[in-house]
């Protein structure tokens, strides 16, 4: 059984994309064995909820979800449950409860307590303490009630051991479908290098991270910034520099904007798990400018995917170094860095791996508890 939110059918936000993904993978290895469980995201409002929430009850799971996801695991036999999210580790939780012998396995998109925790250093206030308590809540029991704990990265997996005493037992790095455009008029039409591209949706970690690049580094550059990502049209007025800086927002298709970049940019600062905006760079053969954040859990290809800078004046040089290249729409060693372990293959083959029998359930050490 696979536990997961809501799946869109084009999904544009990268925790969305990556869902869809999984799902995908998992429907490839299983066919019609596998039983999926969408739950649909509500705000949480008034006493009754946030209560609720405190037990677990977040992102479109309640009682009744669980008792439907219980009554299926029973009444189909089955035998492992997938949860997609450390926050549903309320449904770990209830199925190792119930069911001591179903295997499970969360897959952590990041280390949900980090993520909230910089957005409360962002945003001081009750809601987000509350926001951040409520996902370390649930987020410990997926960690507790899981046999196998699948991370982005090894860098997730340290925090996991830092903050609830378990890591990963599989490292599965961030992977996209294919949206790019490779047909000879695609990688032709139209010579890159009128601008430095920043693809992202408008969370603290994305509107802290263009903010400085745009107060700090545009000054010092001779290339126009693009920022495309949806909500962005709200910073238009803040960010937008006639012939400088371009906020374009949300748009339906990428693919046009990446084979037109002449690079693209990743000033990221905080957050957790991997950045989707480097995996799909590569996807489209871009080089991507990006800070050690930006590129977390790319350690290995970083040096091959572009350059990683902390300072303004290092982006400043990276950029001015990206423009004395020849100008070239498209990178075919970029995309091989992509489809070797950041693509739909890449993760089916990991996936397979992962949901191989083991010889024993892992023991879950209950005095950390």
């Amino acid at each position: 059984m696979l536990v997961t939110n809501k799946l869109q059918e084009a999904p544009a936000g990268g925790r969305e994309m990556l869902c869809r993904l999984n799902h995908d993978v998992l429907k490839e290895l299983l066919g019609d064995r596998l039983v999926v469980v969408e739950l649909d995201k509500s705000p949480v409002r008034g006493m009754a909820s946030v209560a609720a929430a405190f037990r677990g009850h977040i992102d479109g799971l309640d009682q009744g979800a669980v008792d439907s996801i219980l009554g299926k695991v029973a009444s189909l036999g089955l035998d492992t449950v997938f949860v997609d999210g450390s926050n549903l580790g309320q449904v770990a939780k209830a199925v190792k409860r119930r069911f001591p012998k179903v295997r499970t396995i969360v897959f952590f998109h990041n280390v949900e307590a980090r993520f909230f925790w910089g957005a409360l250093k962002r945003s001081r206030s009750v809601h987000a303490l509350a926001v951040l308590l409520v996902n370390w809540l649930a987020e410990r029991k997926s960690v507790r009630y899981s046999d196998k704990r699948i991370c982005l990265s090894a860098r997730d997996s340290t925090l996991l051991i830092r903050l609830y005493g378990r890591g990963a037992t599989d490292v599965s790095p961030i992977s996209l479908q294919d949206r790019a455009r490779l047909g000879p008029e695609d990688r032709e039409a139209g010579l890159p290098g009128g601008f430095a591209l920043f693809v992202g949706g408008v969370f603290y970690a994305n509107r802290d991270g263009i903010a400085w690049f745009v107060k700090n580094v545009v000054p010092h550059i001779r290339i126009k910034t693009v920022i495309v990502g949806k909500g962005f049209e709200a910073m238009r007025t803040q960010l937008e520099q006639p012939g400088k800086v371009e906020v374009v927002g949300a748009v339906d298709d990428l693919a046009d904007w990446y084979r037109d970049a002449q690079v693209v940019i990743a000033p990221i600062f905080d957050g957790s798990g991997m950045k989707t905006k480097v995996a799909e760079a590569l996807m489209h053969g871009k080089k991507v400018i990006g800070t050690p954040e930006a590129f977390s859990g790319y350690e290995d290809v970083a040096s091959k995917a572009g350059w990683v800078c902390a300072t303004a004046p290092e982006f400043a040089n990276a950029i001015a170094a990206a423009q004395a290249d020849p100008p070239q729409s498209f990178l075919p060693e970029l995309r091989a860095l992509y489809e070797g372990k950041y693509s739909f293959d890449a993760a089916r083959a990991r996936f397979a791996k992962i949901l191989e029998p083991s010889g024993s359930n892992l023991s879950m050490r209950s005095s950390l508890w």
